[in-house]
């Protein structure tokens, strides 16, 4: 949970033949849509780095217990956010507005100019008799 909202964070547990002797090894995994945020309780690689681990003790210590320090402590420190998208690229104003010109005949022998802008709409005509 954080800011009453709850929040899916990817984690990944390296349990070695060790366990439950040692402690495992975890990671927060974040996907292509977020970003990994790294602080008092996750280094830049994401390793997860809680006391909770540093005195891990076989006996009082277990993997569901460690899953629950991480919900509290991810609640007050979340490990990840999401990717900022980046506004989409707009073409420059006069690329936007650019029209295409091109003189057209009618049926009945008059010509007529046509400007067409990139989206393949009229613009506006103007005829002439040429």
């Amino acid at each position: 949970m954080f800011e009453d909202q709850t929040y899916n964070i990817p984690v990944c547990l390296w349990i070695e033949e060790s366990y439950p002797q040692t402690a495992p090894i975890c990671f927060v995994r974040p996907t292509h849509e977020m970003m990994l945020i790294g602080g008092q309780y996750i280094s830049n690689s994401g390793e997860v780095v809680l006391p909770y681990l540093e005195e891990w003790k076989c006996g009082e210590c277990d993997l569901l217990s460690l899953l629950q320090v991480m919900v509290v402590v991810f609640g007050d420190f979340p490990p990840v956010c999401m990717q900022p998208h980046p506004e989409p690229e707009q073409a420059p104003c006069w690329l936007q507005f650019h029209k295409q010109a091109e003189v057209l005949s009618k049926t009945d022998g008059s010509m007529y100019l046509d400007l067409t802008g990139e989206d393949d709409l009229p613009f506006q005509e103007h005829e002439t008799n040429c």
